[in-house]
């Protein structure tokens, strides 16, 4: 590997394990710091790979200063919904009107049909979550960090905060910080560093015990898709179809009487 190359990957995994710093761990000067230690690699490396590791690192500080939590409560849902916005906001406006090279981009139409293979693959998320999802959140007790509503508007609210933040897990570590880092490294890595990024995020939200497990390769999976179908429309319509799983258990957890289709 060329010096350039062992820069580049050194200084993109520190971005990544920067993550795992503020979000598992909650230590904000280390993984700041691990921030401008990458940013100053990254320097060394070239013009492109520190542009475009700030723009990741723009995201990450963003999302980082306020809570990351399920309160579905108006203030916190305003704020933590601001620094959502500015974490994707942030580094696509950066690059298409500062940068004017359009590195990061949503594209919804992409004027090709999905495959048999694709189509088949939306109910078979559902399958897999439903055969997951209980276990994991009933046996566990994890569905205690999601709020319990039983009320008109707590659910409609649950509902809005799930699928809200499953279409921005995709804009922001698979549109923006998988796409930036695959300019520079082979899609292999930049796959795996984005996926801790997404489920470092993710265990902060709430997703303890072994979500990894399963948070993980769905993540590697998100960007595959990606990579191949070069739609946003479906790498959200596979977050969400899991997610709607995700809602209804955790209605019926906290709520046992209601939507009883679950084993758990």
């Amino acid at each position: 590997m060329r010096h350039g190359n062992t820069l580049e990957l050194i200084s993109s995994a520190l971005v990544s394990f920067s993550g795992f710093v503020l979000f598992v761990l909650e230590q904000d000067i280390a993984g700041f710091g691990l921030l401008a230690v990458a940013l100053l690699l990254a320097g060394f490396s070239s013009w492109g790979l520190l542009r475009d590791l700030a723009l990741i690192a723009a995201g990450l500080v963003a999302i980082s200063l306020v809570p990351i939590t399920t309160d579905i409560s108006t203030g916190h849902m305003l704020v933590m919904g601001s620094a959502m916005i500015l974490a994707v906001g942030v580094p696509y406006s950066v690059s298409r009107f500062v940068f004017k090279d359009r590195a990061v981009r949503f594209p919804v139409r992409t004027g090709q049909a999905w495959t048999r293979a694709e189509k088949w693959y939306l109910p078979a998320v559902v399958v897999i979550g439903y055969a997951l999802l209980p276990a994991y959140m009933v046996n566990t007790g994890v569905y205690r960090n999601w709020p319990a509503v039983s009320d008109p508007e707590g659910i409609i609210r649950l509902f809005l905060g799930t699928n809200v933040l499953g279409i921005w897990d995709e804009l922001f570590f698979v549109c923006t910080v998988f796409v930036l880092l695959r300019r520079h490294l082979p899609a292999a890595q930049a796959n795996v560093l984005q996926a801790v990024l997404f489920t470092s995020f993710l265990w902060e939200l709430g997703f303890h015990v072994w979500a990894p497990l399963f948070i993980f390769p769905f993540a590697l999976v998100q960007a595959l898709l990606f990579t191949r179908t070069k739609s946003v429309s479906y790498i959200v319509c596979v977050h969400l179809l899991f997610d709607l799983v995700l809602f209804l258990v955790l209605i019926h957890a906290h709520n046992r009487a209601w939507i009883n289709i679950f084993i758990y």
